[in-house]
């Protein structure tokens, strides 16, 4: 390979499911993904899933399956004043075979070319054959040009997927202060920049994966860092289909002789949504100490919410409501906003506990004098201005480079430094009062400005480098965590950030993961596949309070995904009459929460790979408890035939539990069923031999 103009005349077998299959790594090795048609002038790395070929200008194309998804594109880019350098020379390439100590066995494929300009790129390419479909690719520019280079950044993993008859849809796990679907279709001249900084001042982060697919294939794309970075990912929908890309934009002048080194990225190509290429990044992620806890059993136990008397609650409308939460079926009791003097001090409302600490241990033992577990609302990292920590700590404040402060906009207070260690200590000696002496026995740990936060650049702080808050915050949960669990082995450590998606690497510190204020229906369901493919079987994924879904009332989109039941009804009477419980809501409530104990579909296996999230219709919905499968379908209205995949062997009878009617009978090859219902419709195929 030493005639550079020539165009490379190899393919190279890399890792994967196919490894197995490709004992020898030698040039020349063929991946089985392959399709007869590829000629013998490409480098190309791949497994039986995903293939990536390189030409010789070190522009790549993307095959699924043997099926070429992408065109040739310049998938890594040096950003720099003016443009772009994105054509590059082949120079050469090598193989090894590599076994990391989690990730398992694979194969690394370095390919490297130089621009006509002296910029030597060097691509780094990992598979794993344990993560079928991902590639993992790291980049390295050399200036070789004799001059500085004004880089505004780097581009990694640019494809467009081609367009075929069918539409794309989208998925991101950024940060957008409009709270929008996670999971979207694009229209014409769709384009999202999937920013995992700060979307505004108190919304960001996320998790670090985009995703755009089609009818039988999508492309995924993400970082793999054991950090935050605050990179962008954009997806766009183009005159020939969609594309996307990760993309680092700090600005750099890099001299003659040194080298930028991308973060660590990854490509998926897999068939289906975006379940799956999150399953492959959590696979990753967990293989580096990036995984969810044990769950404790408490955090699966359905849940009502004071928050229906909202800031003006008194202790007494609380307590009475409580043996009717008791009633209905429900284990936890949450006191909501409202309890406190201000978000910093977190002191507790003479007006509502006059004797303080006594009187909030008095009202804890209430709750559990009721059958029920007491949880605490509670909002940390923010210190209002009025607050004595504001006065008397104000070196906990987190300062921009200016040196102005960062502002939380719902509570008007300003934004704690989470790498502070005054500040780390200040908030677990929160989490010790709480449960350690008030008695509570989990967190709703509430508020957007807690996924992530600006670089901090107090100098108070003596932080290395500005990153260290925004790389310290899961450390920072990490401490709170710690400190409520070993108050409480069982406690449960619930965090909403408030309609925003999830930053990942704050989730091994957390026990439960609610819908977080979802705006309808659909966000209920698709942000349970989402955080079912992100955390995994057994994880607690709350649908949050019924309240919040389609007419006030869709306990069914929670149910069907595995969620565990909420809701913040008040009794007999609030100051919204929308959710006082009335008879009939009494008699609803109690049949799902009936109906949610008997199957406990919160421990079960969610089957998300399925069904496409994005164009089956009816949405579709699978949860496996051993031989049974719990099947959800939800649509306005339909009337028709429905398919129920992942039947094995055998024979399942087939019921409608919410109605308790038999639907019949099926097996693997005959497994359709016809069906007319509103909203949606429940099935479990139970196996019968």
């Amino acid at each position: 390979m030493t005639d550079v103009n020539r165009r490379s005349v190899l393919k190279v077998a890399l890792g994967g499911a196919g490894l197995a299959a490709f004992p020898s790594v030698a040039l020349g090795a063929t991946p089985a993904a392959a399709t007869p048609h590829r000629g013998p002038d490409l480098v190309g790395v791949g497994d039986t899933s995903i293939t990536l070929e390189f030409d010789d200008r070190l522009r790549s194309r993307v095959a699924l399956r043997g099926v070429d998804v992408t065109r040739f594109d310049a998938g890594e880019a040096l950003l720099v004043d003016g443009g772009a350098i994105d054509a590059f020379t082949y120079g050469g390439h090598e193989t090894r075979r590599t076994r990391h100590s989690r990730h398992g066995a694979g194969v690394r494929v370095t390919v490297w070319g130089e621009s006509a300009t002296g910029v030597r790129k060097t691509v780094e390419l990992t598979s794993f054959q344990r993560l079928t479909g991902m590639i993992v690719m790291k980049v390295t520019y050399a200036n070789g040009t004799g001059a500085p280079l004004a880089v505004t950044g780097w581009r990694s993993g640019a494809h467009e997927l081609l367009e075929v008859p069918g539409g794309f849809h989208t998925f991101s796990g950024t940060t957008y202060e409009d709270r929008r679907d996670w999971v979207r279709p694009m229209t014409d001249g769709f384009v999202q920049e999937n920013s995992l900084g700060m979307d505004a001042s108190d919304y960001g982060g996320g998790t670090p994966v985009a995703t755009v697919w089609r009818p039988g294939a999508g492309l995924s794309v993400g970082h793999v860092e054991p950090v935050p970075r605050m990179l962008r990912l954009p997806v766009r929908r183009t005159a020939g289909g969609a594309s996307l890309a990760v993309e680092g934009d700090t600005p750099v002048t890099l001299r003659p002789g040194r080298r930028l080194t991308t973060d660590t990225t990854f490509l998926t190509a897999l068939p289906g949504d975006h379940f799956a290429p999150l399953q492959r990044y959590r696979d990753y992620m967990s293989d580096i100490g990036r995984r969810a806890p044990r769950t404790p059993d408490p955090a699966l136990e359905p849940m009502w919410c004071a928050w229906g008397y909202e800031r003006d609650f008194t202790v007494e409308q609380v307590v009475a409501t409580l043996p009717k939460v008791r009633e209905v079926g429900l284990k936890w009791a949450v006191l909501d906003d409202g309890w406190q003097t201000n978000e910093g001090d977190w002191e507790l409302d003479p007006r509502k506990f006059p004797r303080g600490a006594p009187d909030m241990r008095a009202f804890t033992r209430q709750i559990r004098d009721a059958g029920l577990r007491p949880r605490l609302w509670w909002a940390p990292l923010a210190a209002d201005p009025e607050s004595s920590l504001y006065r008397d700590h104000s070196d906990m404040l987190l300062l921009d480079r200016e040196g102005n402060k960062q502002r939380v906009s719902w509570w008007d207070a300003w934004t704690l430094c989470p790498a502070y260690r005054p500040t780390v200590d200040y908030f677990v000696g929160q989490v010790k009062r709480f449960i350690g002496d008030w008695g509570y026995e989990g967190l709703k740990i509430d508020g957007q400005h807690l996924n992530a936060v600006t670089p901090c650049y107090n100098p108070a702080h003596g932080h290395a480098r500005p990153e260290e808050s925004t790389e310290g915050l899961a450390r920072f949960w990490k401490a709170v965590y710690e400190a409520a669990h070993e108050a409480n082995r069982d406690a449960v450590v619930e965090l909403c950030p408030c309609g925003t998606a999830f930053a990942f690497h704050n989730l091994p510190y957390v026990d439960q993961y609610p819908s977080s204020d979802p705006l309808s229906s659909y966000q209920v369901r698709t942000k349970g596949k989402t955080m079912k493919a992100l955390m995994g079987r057994g994880s607690s994924y709350s649908g949050d309070h019924v309240e919040l879904s389609d007419g006030g009332d869709d306990f069914a989109s929670s149910y069907g995904v595995g969620a565990v039941l909420s809701t913040k009804f008040t009794y007999p009477a609030g100051p919204d009459e929308g959710i006082v419980l009335t008879p009939e809501r009494e008699t609803l409530w109690r049949r799902w929460v009936n109906l949610y104990e008997e199957n406990m579909l919160s421990t079960g296996e969610y089957r998300g790979e399925l069904y496409d999230i994005g164009f089956d219709k009816p949405e579709a919905h699978v949860v496996a408890k051993g031989a049974t499968l719990h099947y959800a379908f939800y649509a306005g209205r339909w009337d028709g035939t429905v398919e129920l995949r992942g039947l094995g062997r055998g024979r399942y009878r087939l019921t409608d539990p919410f109605n308790g009617t038999s639907l019949g009978t099926v097996d693997a090859r005959h497994n359709t069923v016809e069906l007319a219902f509103e909203r949606f419709q429940l099935i479990v195929a139970e196996h019968i031999g």
